[in-house]
């Protein structure tokens, strides 16, 4: 059985002997997301870049009972889980003026009210120049909160996953969409246990193919 590890594969590497300046807009904010977010913000932004924050990994330990679950079964969904030698990518959408009122109302009751998230600031480095990182709004999901699942094997998170279903969709639509995001993104870009969760989906359904059931969701 796999054990859960924290390692994650290096993110690509700032340029030497320099420290990243952070850049900060007072008119502006930027929103990280890395579960639903990245194929769904239904809010309107201004710009939106792909990359990665490090300190962080992804993990399938936040229980939905609305989005991809029910009170009876619920579904398992991201949240971040603070790791030294994590790097945990996404996408992070920039809101000016009135779109920031506008998206944060409506993130309030999808992620907080409906999904148990609490907001955190984090440092994003966009794929294409990680050397200019912005702060960025994040929704990470405590084990503090009531909705939290914690840890299992990956064998059971995929077995759980793939017996829910909730307002927004199947429990098992949401990981293919992260895991095809993730293979646009590139070889750099790594998530073992999300690997580890479709292969166990993999086994799970003999006639499964990860790539052509995530490309006919789009």
């Amino acid at each position: 059985m796999k054990q859960e590890s924290t390692a994650q594969n290096n993110p690509p590497a700032l340029p030497p002997a320099q420290f990243p300046r952070v850049d900060v807009d007072p008119q502006a904010l930027w929103i990280f997301g890395y579960g639903s977010l990245v194929w769904r913000p239904d809010f309107a932004y201004s710009d939106s870049r792909v990359g990665f924050v490090r300190g962080y990994s992804r993990r399938f330990w936040q229980g939905d009972t609305f989005h991809r679950g029910s009170d009876k079964m619920p579904g398992r969904v991201v949240t971040l889980l603070e790791d030294h030698e994590g790097c945990t990518w996404g996408v992070a959408y920039q809101v000016q003026g009135e779109q920031v009122s506008e998206a944060l109302k409506y993130l309030n009751v999808r992620e907080a009210v409906l999904g148990g998230y609490d907001t955190k600031e984090v440092t994003f480095y966009p794929q294409d120049t990680p050397d200019q990182p912005l702060k960025a709004l994040a929704y990470v999901a405590t084990p503090q909160n009531p909705g939290y699942l914690g840890p299992a094997p990956e064998e059971a998170i995929a077995t759980q996953i793939l017996a829910c279903s909730g307002f927004s969709g199947h429990n098992l639509e949401y990981l293919l969409r992260l895991a095809d995001f993730m293979q646009l993104c590139g070889p750099q870009a790594q998530d073992e246990h999300l690997t580890a969760i479709v292969d166990a989906v993999g086994t799970m359904l003999p006639c499964f193919c990860p790539t052509e059931r995530a490309l006919a969701l789009v």
